[in-house]
């Protein structure tokens, strides 16, 4: 270390815990984010930003060494979009509409967190933040994740047929330890209404590094899925997934449906036909109607494994809606398992993600 790098180290270690900090309380604010809520979460993250911004502005003051350009402008991207979202949220419950100001304020975190990812091989804290918290002190999945050369084509995440969130293209996340002799589970998770595959990608990225599975995250043709017109999506998804098929080894048997939302409703609109290419389902906070059994397969809802999550206090989708899937779907024998969370709102439960795992990823009865 020398005169010039030690300025920029001391940057580093101030940057890289404040972002992570905020990134942190943006999660807690988007797992717990409903309308009787908004006060009590904006006072929680309260402070959260002034760390940041005084990181960001010394890093900004200094002369970094041309060697250290490159984390320089991840970390710097990375705090100041989480610094905006802390900031957008903080000032959410004077807007018109709060809860959209809200909602607008927690995008900020997908583009925090894509900035800083190309970080992981070279932080350690970067590294465990995008790991599932059980694994952080795991020394073969660390032994493993450092084996991987930082420079290796092909894996982390991709933006196919565009920018992130370019209308219907998809992001994609192929961990870093791929191995193309086996063969990889594969989640395919939908965005809610007006969000976008570049920014959904994000919830999933964390459980796919550690457990090892691909992730496709579409976004819609139109302003969120065509519910009314699944030939318009559906068949889109279906070329996403053969070209991501073409190209890495997917597991035919392990393929899960997956969405919020909207999304979560095209999940049930796609995932009940006979022709569907997936063998699991997970719609999360989503609409459901009994109209929708009659687009589906009889023989296909035999032991179709489907895995409903929904919140008590849902203020879009009343969870009367997911409980009449649950008794419909298990009157068709489909295999059901219903999750009603009791502290959870019309948001998407990130905590979830692992008990859908475990089911998704559970050896089969023979």
């Amino acid at each position: 270390m020398n005169e010039r790098t030690e300025p920029a180290v001391d940057a580093i270690a101030a940057l890289v815990p404040a972002t992570l900090r905020a990134l942190h309380a943006l999660e807690f604010a988007g797992r717990h984010l409903a309308p009787a809520t908004l006060a009590q979460l904006i006072k929680a993250v309260a402070g959260r930003e002034s760390d940041v911004t005084a990181a960001l502005s010394a890093s900004r003051a200094l002369v970094w060494p041309e060697r250290l350009h490159p984390a320089r402008d991840c970390l710097e991207r990375a705090a100041e979009a989480a610094g905006e979202g802390i900031t957008g949220l903080l000032a959410a419950g004077d807007a018109p509409q709060p809860m959209f100001a809200a909602y607008r304020a927690l995008r900020a975190y997908a583009r925090a967190a894509e900035a800083i990812y190309p970080m992981t091989p070279h932080l350690r804290p970067v590294s465990q933040f995008f790991l599932e918290p059980a694994a952080r002190d795991d020394t073969a999945l660390g032994a493993r994740l450092a084996a991987v050369d930082p420079a290796r084509e092909h894996v982390g995440v991709m933006h196919v047929g565009g920018k992130p969130g370019t209308r219907g293209a998809f992001s994609l996340y192929v961990p870093e330890w791929y191995d193309a002799a086996r063969a990889w589970p594969l989640v395919v998770a939908m965005h809610g209404g007006s969000g976008n595959g570049g920014a959904f990608l994000w919830s999933w990225v964390r459980e796919a590094r550690t457990r090892g599975f691909i992730v496709i995250a579409p976004t819609a043709s139109g302003t969120t899925w065509s519910l009314m017109e699944p030939e318009v999506d559906g068949p889109n998804i279906d070329r996403m997934v053969e070209d991501v098929a073409g190209q890495w080894t997917i597991d035919t048997s392990r393929q899960l449906l997956t969405g919020m939302s909207d999304g979560g409703t095209f999940t049930y609109v796609l995932g009940l036909r006979g022709d569907c290419r997936f063998t699991h389902l997970a719609p999360i906070a989503a609409s459901f109607h009994p109209l929708l059994m009659s687009f589906a397969d009889a023989e296909r809802m035999r032991g179709l494994p489907i895995h409903i999550v929904h919140g008590t206090h849902d203020w879009m989708f009343p969870p009367e809606m997911a409980q009449g899937a649950h008794q419909t779907l298990q009157q068709a024998d489909a295999a059901v398992v219903y999750r009603e969370i009791g502290d959870l709102s019309h948001t998407y439960p990130r905590d979830e993600n692992a008990a859908i795992l475990d089911w998704f990823l559970a050896p089969r009865a023979p």
